[in-house]
């Protein structure tokens, strides 16, 4: 019996199984892409069997739907099909992203003699990659050529952008690409009548459909990748100027721009970005201390431009240290609102309450407070024995009624005594410090003062993220010494730098980092983590 809307058409093909497995994440559609297919394939006279195995991606919930259908046997025999996917058996992988896709290869659905794999090259990052110390990401790149390398054929693009333009989800412009990749034995028709028996969200998904359609229609060589990903993307922001389309500069900072121009043009984006989120943080006036600075680095570094790119981004986010006062700011803008409504799917006659779970430690509260007041207060044992056990539980804020939003809002206006708080004193004496050390490297070890640069990166977060990376980073700061003082030449001083920071960045224990100090033989050297010194 045809499809419905698709009367007097007529499927020949052989009797073999098809196998496809649809490998997707909670709300992306796999259940839905998974129905269309069992409808599709039963109501052109297919024997067809759906299954799932949900999981955990660390991201939201995953799952592998597979699907098998065969030619019903005209004797009536009903046929036994498998209810997972076998390992060199399946003719069509679909991934609703590129780390699904990664999955796929990892479990070996995907060979080169026979599977089909198409994978929207978007990416939805783990929590691993999340919260990594350092750039947790996975190669998205090696990733994509690896998956053109595994697959028989491989059809790759951001299908999730292609829906999101048409108001519709992912799984309706993977199924598009499926009509258009000819592995399945229906025609273009079958697969927009399955969409139309739904019923729900014709329109959106039918048009998205054509977009995935389309997409996966130009594929007409062996493996189809969006060039763009492969190449690199875009033109890196470091190096376009000012005034190109990437780079944007507020009504308050164009009077910045002048002296931003001013600068070497390979930093221009990194400026212009510094300069807003300085203004952000705290005002304009900030933003100027920012490029009083920078200018004074560049004296310094001039004609080195890479240095002062990577010293300038390194300033910009230590300038920019998160605090109590910035958490809570962050937390109550109206952005966050309107995006967390989105995320949920809030609708209008719906009521959306948001708990923020805050946990500040006593350091932070005394580092709010003016200097020496919070001088006074770190250095008393009995205040502090009286206020840490009221923080140690944490707190509980309803930040979506009036009472818990006005206890943040309190706080986060606090943003305007910050420069004379005693946490800003001491951010700003340790950056200068850090700045004078670049400056004297810059001279003489060019190379070993840019891996210095970069090793700001170990300072991120708050609260006990944020003093783990204080630590290792002292550390790093101790080996100076004993690395630009040594006869070795500027290449391997900064060789070992990098190594100690890298080490620093691959576990939150200290233990990477201890290891590379006794390959350098620093054995003198110690790190602090967890309040316990290890030599």
């Amino acid at each position: 019996s045809p499809i419905s809307g698709t009367t007097g058409m007529s499927l020949t093909a052989p009797s073999r199984v098809y196998t496809v497995a649809i490998l997707a994440m909670g709300g992306e559609g796999g259940g839905v892409l998974a129905d269309w297919l069992i409808h599709m394939a039963e109501h052109a006279g297919f024997d067809a069997q759906t299954t799932s195995v949900p999981g955990v991606a660390q991201r939201t919930g995953a799952t592998i739907y597979y699907v098998e259908f065969v030619k019903a046997d005209v004797a009536g025999r009903t046929p036994v099909l498998s209810l997972m996917p076998v390992p060199g058996e399946v003719d069509l992988v679909v991934a609703s992203e590129l780390m699904e896709a990664g999955r796929a290869l990892q479990r070996g659905l995907v060979t080169p003699e026979r599977s089909t794999l198409i994978a929207s090259t978007h990416r939805v990052f783990s929590m691993t990659e999340k919260i990594a110390m350092g750039d947790g990401r996975v190669d998205s790149e090696k990733l994509l050529r690896l998956c053109q390398a595994q697959a028989l054929r491989f059809i790759g693009h951001d299908f999730s952008a292609m829906a999101q333009q048409q108001g519709s989800v992912v799984s309706a412009s993977l199924f598009g690409a499926m009509a258009a990749c000819a592995v399945l034995p229906f025609t273009r028709e079958h697969f927009q009548a399955a969409i139309r028996d739904a019923g729900v969200g014709v329109e959106s998904s039918l048009a998205a459909f054509e977009s995935g359609f389309s997409a996966g229609l130009s594929a007409s060589i062996a493996s189809d990748v969006d060039k763009s990903v492969l190449d690199g993307g875009p033109t890196p922001r470091a190096a376009q100027g000012l005034n190109s389309p990437v780079v944007k500069l507020g009504s308050r900072l164009e009077v910045l721009r002048p002296r931003i121009e001013a600068l070497p043009i390979r930093a221009h984006a990194t400026l212009a970005s510094a300069v807003t989120k300085c203004c952000d943080y705290q005002d304009l006036n900030y933003a100027r201390l920012y490029l009083d600075r920078v200018e004074a680095l560049w004296k310094t570094f001039s004609p080195n431009d890479v240095l002062l790119e990577e010293t300038v981004r390194g300033l910009a986010l230590w300038m920019t240290y998160e605090d109590i006062v910035r958490v809570a700011d962050l937390k109550i803008r109206s952005s966050r609102f309107k995006r967390v409504a989105h995320e949920v799917g809030l609708k209008e006659q719906q009521v959306l309450e948001i708990r923020e779970y805050l946990h500040p430690r006593f350091e932070e509260v005394a580092d709010s407070l003016p200097r020496s007041l919070g001088a006074w207060l770190m250095r008393s044992k009995f205040l502090q024995s009286l206020m840490r056990p009221f923080l140690g539980e944490g707190k509980v804020l309803e930040t979506s009624s009036l009472r818990g939003f006005m206890q943040l809002y309190l706080v986060a206006a606090a943003r305007r005594w910050r420069p004379g708080s005693l946490r800003f004193a001491n951010e700003h004496r340790e950056m200068m410090r850090w700045c004078s050390e670049i400056e004297a490297l810059s001279a003489n070890r060019p190379l070993l003062a840019l891996e210095l640069a970069r090793a700001q990166r170990l300072i991120k977060g708050y609260s006990d993220t944020q003093q783990r990376g204080k630590l290792n980073f002292e550390t790093l700061l101790r080996s100076l010494p004993f690395l630009k003082n040594d006869s070795e030449q500027d290449l391997v001083s900064a060789q070992n730098l990098k190594r100690l920071a890298d080490a620093a960045l691959a576990d939150d224990v200290g233990a990477g980092l201890i290891a590379a100090l006794r390959a350098l033989g620093l054995e003198e050297l110690t790190v602090v983590h967890h309040g316990v010194t290890v030599p």
